[in-house]
């Protein structure tokens, strides 16, 4: 059973702490995932036998949180996160950021660069709702986005996503790739080559544009977005254990 934490905006947050020595590994999902993914489980095990403090949270809209996906936005998202590390975890944190969830953790990392001792992001999507949605958007869809406020777009992996208005204009408030992103920690990046939601391309952009003296991309042959084979797992383990260690 989860726990549930009140944010300030007065959302309901449902959360899965497991209490061992810090930093705290603070696992952030995607886009319409959910706390009780492959990646999330499968960290959390791992830490939990290592004796390492562990967080996983669904945001609003997700899994067991309160609200409905289409009522929330990327700001709405952030708070959500902002809301669980402050009020869950005490002391530094190790992010690790699927997805979507790895725009979370950048923004995130911006907001408590003293909190933040390692950033791992698996096929991060940074401003994805303006650089992958309204760029890829036709006259009717963006028409269809002011006359009826929203568009629905297929998904590889389940029923059509709802993009809303304020989705797009809220991304536009949180976007990372357009102004300095400095990290004082470890980072890595990994990235599949098959993904097909997220390219290799926007993985180097981020490398790219991203600045610190301890940044690394790992591109992985025949790896899609879901990242979760046995294979897969294991490079995230070995991420999170370099990053800790770097620490």
């Amino acid at each position: 059973m989860a726990d549930i934490l009140q944010t300030e905006q007065g959302r309901q947050i449902a959360y899965h702490k497991t209490e061992g020595q810090g930093p705290c590994v603070v696992f952030l999902g995607g886009l319409k995932s959910d706390m009780e993914g492959t990646k999330a489980i499968h960290l959390e095990a791992w830490c939990k036998a290592q004796g390492r403090a562990f967080l996983r949270f669904d945001y609003s809209g997700h899994g067991e949180s309160s609200g409905t996906f289409e009522e929330g936005c990327i700001g709405d998202w952030h708070e959500d996160s902002v809301a669980a590390v402050n009020a869950v975890i005490e002391g530094p944190y190790v992010l690790v950021g699927s997805s979507m969830g790895g725009w979370q953790s950048l923004l995130l990392a911006r907001a408590q660069p003293e909190r933040l001792v390692g950033l791992v992001t698996i096929a991060a999507a940074p401003d994805f709702t303006e650089d992958s949605y309204w760029a890829g958007f036709d006259d009717a869809q963006k028409e269809a986005l002011e006359t009826v406020g929203q568009v629905a777009l297929p998904s590889d992996y389940m029923e059509p996503y709802i993009i809303t208005k304020r989705m797009i204009e809220d991304g536009r408030e949180n976007l990372v790739l357009r102004s300095p992103l400095a990290f004082d920690c470890p980072v890595r990046f990994l990235q599949g080559t098959e993904d097909t939601a997220v390219s290799t391309e926007t993985a180097i952009r981020l490398l790219e544009h991203a600045e610190g003296d301890d940044m690394r991309l790992l591109l992985v042959k025949g790896a899609d977005h879901r990242f979760s084979d046995e294979r897969c797992l294991g490079l995230i383990e070995d991420a999170v254990t370099d990053v800790l260690g770097a620490a």
